[in-house]
């Protein structure tokens, strides 16, 4: 089982609080925007939406 996680490019502001708090660095900053570069590592804890104040992330479980 896996997480699938959309981001919003148009609500991202590239603040990468996102990046701070995941526990397995799932996410890089790209052109100021976020990016999910190992999202098979996700482990789903929300983390990244609860520090995400744009809304621009979301992880449905697959």
């Amino acid at each position: 089982m896996g997480y699938a996680i959309t981001i919003d490019t148009e609500k991202c502001n590239g603040d990468g609080e996102c990046v701070d708090v995941c526990p397995t660095e799932v996410y890089e900053l790209q052109d100021n925007k976020a990016v999910a570069v190992n999202e098979e590592e996700c482990l789903g804890c929300e983390s990244c939406i609860e520090v995400c104040e744009q809304g621009a992330i979301t992880i449905e479980e697959q």
